[in-house]
């Protein structure tokens, strides 16, 4: 059973890593390699009641996971429905492309850590057709946006999806992972960010002519304050709201969108259907990406099988008698991140690492976030944000690597060192 169950995996993985040349959804690969795990896992097995029982602590997980990504998809869409980010975006002026890279990559860098590195990703770049008309300086804009946002995801809890499942297991504390990766993650954005924009010296900004701000005519300027300050204070307070009343983080973002939606209809009850429609929450429900969200579903019930069979603390056991070196494991974990989806691989480490021999905030974890969150940069494919950069500027891989991946991979062991270095010192 267990050597099928391996393979099943390891097919489903493959599905996976190859979504773009095969054209197959990955939401369809990871339903059915969950779903052909549990069944081989239950037709094996001889304890229904004892399956049944695991499959229900394994949804509980999974869903708490998927229920706080929804609300916090559903927040982040209101506000940009309410061309909120104009907020940030308008304040965004320079002359020259240099003084330009550094104002984007700080920006995206803090902006990732409160809402998350796609999100991020796709306002940033929309920013930039507004400021850049030459392809040319869009797509260096667009790594250094790939890199920023990703580097700004990993020290938050909800700035990234790995750090988020992480955090919600129960590895990484809120304020325990800010302190130690804020600093790694700095480094990884300012040495590429430093080398880009010293190529970039001395270019002046060259702005197309004659592109509206907002999209829409529907919102005023109270409006879109209002739906950026309160949907982002949601999302920010929701790590304060776990400390305080120790409840799921799903909950926190459940009751916040719950007070966004409520302010939201009293704000624009006295406007017509059709003017309101499109800045309400059920408009934003129906625009969240729900494939993410189905991937996220499968591939963590496909884990929790190899959990449950102990195959992941095998593997573990093995990864340390054959490199003996933890830092040596994690660091290698995301190396391979920039190939394939960091998703799996840091809940296939979670399963693989218990909390009691690794407790909260212990250096294993604390590292994970910091190379499963950056090491994704390295490639254009092996991000979230990497991915919907290559679509919205139509990025060639090909040509990410040879001018991104080399400042991003500089960047990731920079960052890394810097971790190693600070925990030396304060342990």
């Amino acid at each position: 059973m267990l050597t099928a169950l391996v393979a099943v995996f390891v097919v489903t993985y493959a599905a996976i890593a190859l979504e773009h040349p095969l054209r197959i959804n990955k939401s369809a690969s990871a339903l059915v390699g969950a779903g052909l795990l549990w069944t081989l896992y239950a037709l094996a097995a001889a304890d229904s009641h004892a399956i049944g029982h695991q499959l229900g602590e394994s949804v509980m997980a999974t869903a708490q996971i998927v229920f706080f990504l929804m609300g916090a998809m559903t927040i982040v869409e209101v506000v940009d429905a309410h061309d909120g980010f104009e907020v940030i975006t308008r304040r965004i002026r320079t002359a020259r492309l240099s003084s330009l890279m550094w104002l984007v990559g700080c920006v995206t860098f803090f902006l990732s850590a409160i809402l998350d590195n796609l999100t991020t990703t796709i306002v940033m770049i929309s920013l930039m057709r507004k400021l850049l008309a030459r392809h040319e300086d869009r797509l260096f804009f667009a790594g250094i946006i790939v890199i920023a946002a990703n580097s700004g995801g990993a020290w938050s809890p909800i700035g990234d999806v790995t750090t988020t499942m992480l955090w919600i297991g129960g590895q990484i504390t809120t304020l325990a992972i800010m302190k130690s990766v804020f600093l790694p993650a700095v480094a990884s954005l300012v040495v590429p960010l430093a080398v880009t924009a010293w190529l970039l010296r001395g270019k002046p900004v060259v702005a197309p002519a004659g592109v509206a701000e907002g999209r829409n005519g529907c919102t005023t300027v109270f409006e879109r304050n209002l739906m950026f300050f309160l949907g982002l204070g949601i999302l920010v307070a929701v790590p304060a709201f776990k400390t305080i009343t120790h409840l799921p983080p799903f909950m926190g973002i459940l009751f916040g969108l719950g007070i966004l939606w409520l302010v939201g209809d009293l704000v624009h009850r006295h406007k017509p259907d059709e003017d309101r429609h499109h800045l309400t929450l059920v408009h934003a429900l129906s625009r969240i990406d729900m494939s993410s969200i189905v991937f996220f579903i499968g591939i963590l019930l496909a884990v929790a099988t190899l959990e449950h069979t102990r195959i992941l603390a095998a593997l573990a056991g093995w990864l340390d008698r054959a490199i003996g070196r933890q830092d040596v494991i994690v660091l290698a974990i995301g190396l391979v991140s920039a190939v394939v989806d960091n998703v799996p691989l840091v809940a296939a480490a979670m399963g693989m690492y218990s909390l009691e021999q690794f407790p909260p905030d212990h250096f294993l974890w604390e590292f994970l976030a910091y190379c499963a969150g950056t090491g994704g940069s390295i490639l254009v494919i092996g991000s979230a944000a990497g991915v919907a950069a290559m679509g919205l500027e139509k990025i060639h891989f090909f040509w990410y690597v040879r001018k991104v991946s080399g400042l991003a991979l500089i960047g990731y062991f920079a960052g890394a060192g810097i971790y190693l270095l600070q925990f030396r010192m304060l342990h």
